[in-house]
């Protein structure tokens, strides 16, 4: 089974990297324009800076535009996030409401590392 699905890994990992970087870009949109019942936040502040990030970073992200430094700074952003807001409720991810927060840090780690992959902007544009 694993040769088969082998053959199919290029396409997998374009449905993860367009899934993930679609998702967070919802999470911008939340706080860049109130989208998706969020509310809009200043730019200026740590949340505007944050849905900026979600926001573009998703989007280039699912594109497979300069995956590798944005998926990086993306990753960092949920670090963040996931140690100034969720760590001090509890120790384990599950009790304090950051499996997400964990979940996109190692995605976007993981895409930062392997790359935009064949099916992306960034494969063209080589």
């Amino acid at each position: 089974m694993q040769k088969a699905l082998a053959a199919l890994a290029p396409y997998f990992y374009f449905a993860l990297r367009v899934v993930a970087g679609l998702a967070f870009a919802q999470h911008g949109a939340q706080k860049l324009f109130g989208l998706l019942g969020g509310q809009a936040v200043a730019l200026s502040s740590q949340r505007g800076l944050a849905g900026i990030i979600e926001f573009v970073g998703g989007i280039m992200i699912a594109l497979g535009l300069f995956t590798t430094p944005v998926a990086f700074i993306a990753s960092g952003e949920m670090a963040w996030a996931y140690f100034q807001n969720h760590a001090p409720k509890g120790a384990w991810p599950i009790q304090n409401g950051g499996e997400l927060a964990v979940l996109y840090c190692f995605i976007f780690l993981y895409l930062s590392a392997l790359g935009s992959g064949k099916l992306s902007i960034d494969s063209i544009r080589k």
